[in-house]
């Protein structure tokens, strides 16, 4: 427990938002109520085999963790696309992804783009420019991070808000209607 003189434990958290081109990533510091930026980018994983990318994958976010050192990871769920190839191929990406966050014994928490959105906008279905707005302004950035490390940092941005209510989990929660049910 932290007395009235100490300072509240700052926690890093890692947002990623996965894709088999390119995976977003973000990393926050939360301290208190406060936000703070520290880093985000993307790792791009090019053409090729689907081995090679997923590799080229894990070896980026397995860089960016070793560098930035977080204490939790927040990865957005895949959402069922029309086209079952491309959400078949997200997932994979989305696997690799969890799988560096728990070989460096992170834990992961799951979020849905509606609940990122929702926590992060307001609302559930928030263009991606609304989104990078808000990021831009919750994190006091100099300009519009892009799309995917936008992605990534609303993911952390989310956790971090998820988090402060009262330490409250949201696993096994899902969204209906612009609410956690």
């Amino acid at each position: 427990m932290n007395t009235a003189h100490e300072r509240p434990r700052a926690r890093r958290i890692l947002g990623i938002d996965p894709g088999l081109r390119v995976t977003g990533f973000g990393v926050i510091e939360r301290s208190g109520s406060r936000l703070a930026y520290v880093s985000s980018g993307c790792v791009r994983s090019g053409a090729g085999e689907l081995a090679a990318r997923l590799k080229a994958i894990l070896e980026g976010l397995n860089e960016v963790i070793a560098l930035h050192r977080p204490g939790e990871v927040a990865i957005e769920k895949v959402f069922v696309n029309v086209n079952a190839q491309s959400t078949l191929a997200l997932g994979q990406a989305r696997g690799t992804a969890i799988c560096a966050a728990v070989l460096a014994g992170l834990p992961v928490a799951e979020y849905t783009a509606l609940q990122v959105k929702q926590s992060v906008v307001g609302k559930g279905h928030a263009a991606k420019d609304q989104v990078q707005h808000m990021v831009r302004r919750l994190l006091a950035l100099p300009g519009d991070p892009s799309p995917d490390a936008a992605d990534a940092l609303a993911c952390a941005i989310c956790h971090a808000h998820g988090s402060a209510l009262g330490g409250l989990s949201t696993r096994g929660l899902r969204m209906k209607r612009g609410r956690l049910v």
